[in-house]
Parts: structure tokens; sequence; C-alpha cells
């Protein structure tokens, strides 16, 4: 079977897109959470926090012609995918448009912002505000289409358009095309933009945080006074490429992917099981022929809601050593929606090459539901990882599990 390694990385976070940024940042125990008072108008909307990369201006960032299919979803997409060609050293190269080279990217939805035309029409038959483009910018494979369209793309196209584990799954079916000889090289990824529509989505299940008074202490994953999620956005773009292509080319190696596990759990939309979780975690270890107590490190899921925290950990609990050590990144960016699994894959990589991983922010007492694992916490812990598990876990019961290897 084809090996497949990790060539380029590149993202958006609400704390900045370079790993260097964002390390500082994390190291200085800051967050990307915000009060946001554009919601202020949105009365029912309990929650007043997000974590948006207000940094990230999209409007003219590439030429016009280019983005007339793209709101901003899409250009948090093509922005980190040309980013992470170019760390690869791909971004002149002639496989991109060879028919061997395809994408595998998702959103939870596309941009909200294009919608408000087709409400409008729905209510009152008029167009206005409708373009050809309108439902380009809308639709869920927005990210995927700009990508493949902006690159010049020929090959292998897969919309992972899951929730939360649109990045995990575009990077577990990226490497399956490369393994099985469908691919050369792919772009995986997701990405996701702020909105209150996406907010509101987990309000009515009373599941945000109203820590509005004090952003800076939600949201708080595995925590047991946590009082929900906080909505982010951002994206990040994974290169992936088949070994010996890139040895043939001289490309950096930052990981190779070993492991993929993914299923469902086939029995309700929003309450998750621990049993299928668990299963899902070793798939992924039998696809990488591993053993429990190689992985030195798991990138949780860690949302901060009661069902979601206690059922994931249980189940990686039940999998891994109970000393296995685990950290969620969404106590610093909030929940990143469809982006989540290619930024926690991205930086997982990027801490198991630097040796320290990030703490739990926002980590004060451990819920007693959760499982037994090492629960990092006071500052970075140095950890000589050859193996990290990256898992994710979205509504309808998707699990997903990646297992990345030291790249030496």
């Amino acid at each position: 079977m084809r090996r497949v390694v990790v060539t380029g990385m590149a993202g958006v976070t609400p704390l900045g897109a370079d790993w260097s940024d964002i390390r500082a940042a994390m190291g200085e125990g800051r967050t990307g959470v915000r009060y946001i008072e554009a919601w202020d108008r949105l009365g029912d909307l309990r929650t007043r926090l997000g974590a948006p990369a207000t940094y990230f201006e999209h409007e003219k960032i590439f030429p016009r012609k280019k983005m007339r299919s793209m709101g901003r979803v899409a250009i948090l997409a093509v922005r980190s995918a040309e980013r992470a060609l170019a760390a690869a050293g791909l971004t002149d190269d002639p496989v991109l448009t060879s028919g061997r080279a395809g994408v595998a990217f998702g959103s939870s939805y596309g941009s909200t912002e294009s919608t408000k035309g087709f409400v409008h029409f729905m209510d009152s038959g008029e167009a206005t505000g409708l373009s050809a483009m309108s439902y380009i910018k809308m639709m869920s494979h927005t990210a995927a289409i700009n990508i493949g369209i902006f690159f010049g793309l020929q090959g292998r196209i897969i919309t992972t358009s899951s929730a939360c584990t649109s990045g995990s799954q575009a990077i577990g079916y990226s490497c399956e095309a490369i393994r099985y000889g469908h691919a050369d090289v792919m772009i995986a990824g997701g990405a996701e933009e702020l909105c209150p529509t996406m907010a509101i989505v987990f309000d009515t299940l009373f599941a945000t945080s109203c820590r509005n008074d004090a952003p800076h202490t939600a949201p708080c994953p595995y925590d047991r006074d946590r009082d929900g999620l906080v909505i982010g956005e951002g994206a990040a773009a994974l290169i992936l490429e088949e070994r010996e292509h890139a040895l043939a080319r001289g490309a950096t190696i930052y990981a190779e992917i070993v492991g993929f596990g993914t299923n469902m759990d086939g029995s309700h939309v929003t309450d998750p099981k621990s049993e299928t979780m668990a299963r899902a975690l070793q798939l992924a270890l039998d696809d990488s022929g591993l053993s429990a107590d190689t992985i030195a490190f798991v990138s949780g899921h860690g949302t901060a809601t009661l069902q979601g925290d206690v059922a994931e950990t249980i189940a990686t609990a039940s999998v891994l050593r109970s000393s296995t050590p685990i950290h969620s990144l969404k106590g610093y960016f909030g929940h990143t929606l469809g982006a989540c699994g290619a930024i926690e894959a991205w930086l997982a990589i990027e801490m198991m090459r630097d040796g320290h991983f990030a703490p739990n922010i926002n980590l004060r007492n451990v819920d007693e539901n959760c499982g037994e694992l090492d629960y990092i916490v006071d500052g970075f812990r140095q950890i000589d990882a050859e193996f990290v598990m990256s898992n994710n876990f979205a509504f309808g019961g998707v699990n997903t599990s990646l297992i990345f290897k030291h790249y030496a």
C-alpha cells in the first residue's frame, strides 16, 4: 500500500495564521474569544460570544474575477490552500493540472450572507439581491469547488460537508485516495466563517456559553463548571502526497498519516454514543497497525458540552491508556465547526514536531464524569511523541480519528 505524507500546512485561526504567532498566544494564555457587539441586535440569541479571525481581510485578497464565486468561507479555504501549496513547493508544479491532484474540503455550510437573497425571494417573490453566483457562494461544497477552480485541479474531488468532522474526514478520505492510487497529491481541509446562525443552532439546544461578561473564561472543555461552547471561524489546509512522489522532488515532509477511522452512531442526531466513538478510534489503530500504548498524545474534540465531553473522553479512555495526555484546542479558538478537524490536525503536527503540547485553557476542575486521562494543564507539556491521535465528532453521530507519525 502506498504511504501518505504531509508536505504542506497552513491555516487561519482566531489567534493568527502562523504557528509561531499561535504558539506565542497560547503561551501567554490568550484566546480568540470575544464579545460580539454586532449580535446585540439579535434579542433571542442568549450568547454574545464568538471567536472571529478579525485580522483576516478577505475582500480584496484575490483578483475580482476570481472572487466572484467566493464568499468568506471559500476565501478562507482558498487562501489556506494557497499558502499550504507554497509551503509544499507545489504552487506552479504541473502535477496540479495533471489529473493526479485533487481536493477534499468541507464546511458546515457555505456563506450564509448569500441566503438572505433567497429568503427575501421566498417571502416576497422578488429576486432582488440574487445573482448567478449567489448559490455558488451558499452551497455546502463551495470551498472544495473554489479550490479546484482556483488551482485548475482536474483530479478527484471529495466534498466533506459533515459539520464538525468536515476537516478530519477530508484528510482521511484524501489519505485513502492516495493510498489506493487515485491521486498523488490532495489538498485536504475545512473552513468556516463566523455567523450568528451557527450560534443559534447550539443556542436552541442550550449548548452555548453565556459568560458574556467574561469572554476569556469560555469555553471550558472537560471542566465540571463548563456552560457550553463558543462558535469560532477559520480554515486549514494540509497537502497530502504519496511518499515516493514527495521524496522524488525533494519535498520537506512534516508527518506521515498512518491511521484513519470513521463511522457513525446510527442512533441519534445530537446524543453521542461512546461505544461507537471508541470503535472509530480502534478503527484508526487497526488501520495503522499500532497498539494503543504507542499513542503519546491525543488532540481531543472537547467542545465544552456535557454530553460531548463525557462521551468522547469515556471512549478515549476505553481505547487508550489512562495516562495518555489529552487537550482540546477549542478553549483557544472556539468551535470552528467544519474547520476544526483540519486546524487541530495541523496544530497537532506542529506540536509533535516541536515536542511541546499546549494545555487545556480554562480547565480548572476536570469533570468527574469524564474518562480517566491525563488532561494537560499549567503550561506546555514536553512530550517526545512518535504518534499522535486527532479525534473529531459531529452532529448525526459522525466519528473520526486520525493518527500521525513524526517524520524525522
